[in-house]
């Protein structure tokens, strides 16, 4: 397939016209219509469909364009990288992968701190679980990988470096104004008869574990597909749920969070390949040990920046505030 008939069904997308596409590629009207009827027949699926107003793209176009989107900035990318080559400049792009508890929290953190010592460096971010980041990292994909030993656990492998960060305590987030939220630590049995809702086996297991040691089975009704929508569903009332202590500094306005007494606990580790490692993989590391021993203060209870003049805005640390 050409990429360049790629740029012009994400061009149309993008403006949601024939024609306004056609001038923002500098073509004609027909010439994009024949690129996009061309894809089309390549696919065996109608990509777009007409409207009062311009064009939209369908479900299926809707799921191309996405990927394509991603394959058109990943070919940019490698152009800009075999150009750096040509002018001189051989600067490896550092990509780092993360749990998105760590995405949303110490990860970004830890990069600023490393543009801010070692100056421009290209990088790139990629959220997932802590068993894909591994193979990620095993398959060279990822030069440093911030990963979690939550159930299932992390793999002994010899092909990579293991630095451990510190010990994340969870802590229960409720939607504001929650009977029950409290600053002061809770057990976990005081929370009995709440609906919980988890987006991962490992936080689940998490849950579970700590529940039937408290001596009750924790009612996780609802699932969500990922952590936003997990916190969608407990800023609108419908259940409560444990997440990593990381990640309180980054939590929405209209959550807040609430310790317990003898927490459940992970542990935070990067991980890196022991063959060819990146130059900047280490400096990075240091970084992220700085990162998230600066967002420890966030096992104290989250409030909204509007209930409470002293709250952390969303990204900075207490300890720099």
């Amino acid at each position: 397939m050409d990429l360049t008939v790629w740029r012009t069904f994400v061009t149309v997308c993008r403006v949601g016209s024939l024609s306004a596409a056609a001038a923002d590629l500098n073509h004609t009207q027909s010439a994009v219509s024949r690129q996009i009827a061309g894809l089309e027949r390549q696919l065996g699926v109608p990509l777009v469909e007409r409207h009062a107003r311009g064009v939209r793209p369908t479900p299926a176009g809707e799921v191309f364009r996405l990927h394509a989107l991603a394959t058109l900035n990943e070919a940019d990318r490698a152009v800009r990288a075999v150009r750096d080559v040509r002018d001189g400049v051989c600067d490896r792009p550092l990509a780092i992968g993360a749990t998105p508890s760590l995405s949303a929290g110490i990860v970004p953190e830890a990069v600023r701190g490393l543009l801010e010592q070692a100056g421009p460096v290209r990088w790139s971010l990629l959220p997932g679980l802590s068993a894909q980041l591994h193979d990620r990292v095993v398959a060279g994909d990822l030069n440093v990988a911030v990963v979690t030993d939550a159930p299932p656990g992390l793999a002994v492998d010899p092909r990579v470096e293991r630095r451990f960060l510190g010990l994340d305590e969870m802590v229960v987030v409720l939607p504001v104004g929650h009977p029950r939220a409290e600053r002061r630590p809770v057990r976990i049995e005081a929370l009995a008869d709440e609906t919980w809702v988890e987006d991962n086996d490992g936080s689940a297991a998490l849950l579970r574990q700590h529940a039937a040691r408290a001596g009750f089975s924790a009612r996780i009704d609802l699932a969500a597909a990922d952590l936003p929508g997990k916190l969608a569903l407990v800023a609108t009332g419908h259940a409560i749920a444990l997440i990593p202590g990381v990640l309180t500094c980054a939590l929405r306005a209209d959550v807040t969070t609430m310790p317990l007494v003898d927490p459940p606990t992970r542990g935070i580790y990067a991980i890196t390949p022991r063959r060819a490692p990146h130059p900047r993989a280490v400096p990075l590391l240091d970084q992220l040990a700085t990162a998230f021993a600066s967002v420890r203060p966030a096992q104290v209870a989250h409030q909204p920046p509007e209930s409470d003049a002293h709250a952390t805005a969303p990204g900075t640390s207490r300890r720099h505030r």
